[in-house]
């Protein structure tokens, strides 16, 4: 998965926040999950909560990591 939600996870603690604190205000359970695992995303809404429950930008809490193809990795050594 091309975006990684790792520093999400840092921000909560470094924030002193909790996954309950996030839970009683609106950022589902199962979100959480699917972000730690990853296994799922954001949509627009939820980015814009969570940015506003943590005093945050968008880049503070995902990261955009590309993958790299085989067919990829032969077009850089070409």
């Amino acid at each position: 998965m091309p975006i990684l939600y790792n520093k999400l996870f840092e921000l909560i603690k470094k924030k002193g926040k909790t996954q309950y604190y996030l839970r009683q205000n609106g950022i589902s359970p199962s979100i959480l999950n699917k972000l730690k695992n990853e296994k799922g995303g954001l949509d627009a809404r939820t980015i814009e909560k969570l940015c506003k429950l943590l005093d945050c930008q968008p880049g503070d809490i995902m990261e955009y990591i590309p993958e790299v193809n085989k067919s990829d990795s032969k077009k850089i050594e070409n």
